[in-house]
């Protein structure tokens, strides 16, 4: 692309260009492997935001080549990127009311987009952008303790009670926080992903989001669920949308009881807020999503003795993963608490003599 010294370019209609060239399959990851469809959405998302944010704050967004700028005018063009950054963030912390996590992957698709003006349509837009501060945070993990998964899968009375769409709700839920699966995976399951091999039922997936492959042997009670809805054509189980079932969740698990004060904190410019629920402390059963499902099957696993690696093999983590150590941190006070407990029946071990 020849262009013009002083030349600006529509920042928008580039960026649609960015997102475009990702989806054809132009723009790969730097193991050659295509961009997830997860990964686009989320870019398109940036996109109404930086329409939204400029037609709220009349801020104008273009691109200047950089290659032929004095020293003033490369100045001039830094202070302008400075400029949209804290317009940019202060937009989405006070005007949407975003958190450091969130805020902080949309600067990342941001940058993303820098790169490719430079590298990919050689722009020279110049490293402006690696002024833009990506903060994250760790943010705390909710997963239910191994006693509060047996209820919910053996508990017939609690079943009983149950709304027929809650028994389905359950069934999702307990088959979810059994096999590891993120809900996008999950929700695809089809009949073609049970494998039985001498009458051993496996599940065999590919994780849509790592392209990794999962095979687990599933326990008696993940295959009654699935029996339950064999009339199904293909799917495996239920369906349901991630919104609806978040919401579904957070009802099952008040109606069954798990209703423990929670203190959750999230993280605003590096600060950490502690959230309420209308003034209110908020509950177990509150914090509850899809993704608790993944999260309780892996501390699960680790709780009650399986090794890390093979852990990290159905999960899909990284060897060196920070988010897979946090679940292994989470395992380890339940297994201080169980520990604790034989050592306090070991005292009552005396020995009677004569």
């Amino acid at each position: 692309m020849t262009t013009h010294p002083k030349k600006s370019f529509d920042f928008l209609s580039l960026y649609q260009k960015f997102i475009n060239d990702t989806k054809r399959g132009l723009r790969l990851q730097p193991n050659g492997k295509r961009i997830s469809i997860g990964t686009i959405k989320n870019y398109c998302h940036t996109g109404i935001l930086l329409e939204r944010f400029c037609q709220a704050k009349q801020f104008e967004l273009r691109i200047r080549p950089v290659r032929r700028l004095n020293q003033r005018e490369l100045n001039a063009e830094k202070k302008y990127w400075k400029k949209f950054y804290l317009q940019f963030t202060s937009y989405l912390y006070n005007d949407l009311d975003c958190y450091d996590n969130y805020t902080g992957s949309v600067i990342k698709h941001i940058r993303s987009f820098f790169n490719y003006l430079n590298k990919e349509l050689a722009l020279g837009c110049g490293d402006f952008h690696k002024l833009f501060y990506v903060r994250n945070e760790a943010i705390a993990i909710f997963p239910l303790l191994p006693e509060e998964l047996n209820y919910l899968i053996y508990d017939k009375t609690f079943e009983a009670a149950l709304k027929h769409r809650m028994k389905e709700v359950k069934d999702f839920f307990v088959f979810g926080c059994t096999v590891a699966l993120r809900f996008s995976d999950l929700a695809s399951l089809q009949k073609s992903n049970l494998r039985v091999v001498n009458n051993q039922h496996y599940l065999s997936v590919r994780s849509k989001k790592t392209n990794t492959d999962t095979l687990i042997r599933l326990p008696e009670y993940a295959v009654a669920i699935i029996q339950r809805y064999h009339k199904l054509k293909k799917r495996l189980l239920p369906a349901f949308n991630n919104t609806n079932l978040n919401k579904f969740i957070k009802l099952l698990l008040e109606q069954a009881g798990f209703n423990n004060p929670v203190q959750v904190t999230r993280g605003k410019r590096g600060m950490p807020l502690l959230q309420k629920k209308k003034q209110n402390t908020l509950r177990f059963c509150d914090v509850a999503t899809t993704h608790t499902m993944r999260r309780t099957a892996i501390t699960t696993m680790l709780s009650l003795g399986m090794p890390e690696q093979v852990v990290r093999k159905i999960s899909g983590h990284a060897p060196g993963s920070k988010e897979f150590y946090r679940y292994v941190l989470w395992s380890q006070t339940y297994q201080d608490q169980e520990t604790e407990k034989m050592f306090e029946r070991l005292e009552g071990k005396k020995l009677e003599i004569g």
